[in-house]
């Protein structure tokens, strides 16, 4: 076994080692699909499971409080984990709507850059004063 080059080709690949072109992403239909489908589905699935988890946990924390001075240590540590768990339900979300937002403005940041390059080319050409 040599570790010092790729794989042997595969048949099913289209990289650069088949003499195919290797595939860049994903199409902008595709990328508007997976914008559409974090918004539509995930988000939304994401949230209603934050919430579920909320109502469970603060039965839980409630059943487990002290009373008449006496209480459960796992009321307190239900109470914690559950801010934790909030949290990571935040960042969560906060990531799917960056990554959903990245997603839509990909193709028009490619775009940009291909127009702005094409503008700063056609500056320079010397075939202008003929």
């Amino acid at each position: 076994m040599q570790l010092n080059q790729y794989p042997a080709d595969s048949g099913g690949s289209s990289g650069p080692a088949s003499g195919g072109q290797q595939d860049f992403g994903s199409s902008p239909t595709q990328k508007k699909a997976a914008a559409r489908a974090i918004e539509e589905n995930i988000e939304p699935d994401t949230r209603r499971a934050g919430n579920f988890a909320d109502e469970e946990t603060n039965t839980a924390v409630k059943a487990f409080a002290a009373k008449d001075g006496h209480g459960w240590a796992t009321s307190a540590a239900l109470k914690k984990a559950h801010k934790t768990w909030g949290e990571q339900v935040q960042n969560l979300m906060n990531r799917l709507s960056s990554e959903k937002e990245a997603l839509r403005s990909t193709n028009i940041l490619f775009q940009n850059t291909d127009l702005d390059v094409g503008i700063g080319v056609r500056k320079s050409s010397n075939l202008d004063g003929y």
